[in-house]
């Protein structure tokens, strides 16, 4: 009775120990992995001038040469835009807006 006993304390005890272990690895993960995820939201997207319609950004007139960070899809053109700001802004009313883009 005594060795059952002393035998299940001592697998209960393994069982503890390496659950907190697992843990710890786990926390550890976690903590990579919300590093990896605060690095990606830095990474500032940029298109390539030759892959969209437009030579100005139709919210605000700047010219797609000097950077485009956000891209939309409108009547089967893809315009670039400085921010995405100014694509949110061109989205609330894109007809209107669609002449200052100056289509290629």
């Amino acid at each position: 009775m005594k060795m059952q006993f002393t035998t299940s304390l001592l697998f209960l005890s393994m069982v503890l120990l390496s659950c907190g272990t697992n843990k710890n690895k786990a926390n550890v993960g976690s903590a990579d992995a919300n590093q990896v995820t605060a690095i990606d939201t830095t990474i500032e997207k940029t298109f390539a001038v030759s892959l969209v319609n437009n030579k100005k950004d139709p919210s605000c007139g700047m010219p797609v040469t000097a950077g485009i960070s956000d891209t939309a899809h409108y009547e089967n053109l893809v315009l670039g835009f400085c921010s995405t700001e100014c694509k949110n802004e061109f989205l609330k009313n894109p007809k209107a807006n669609l002449a200052a883009a100056e289509l290629k």
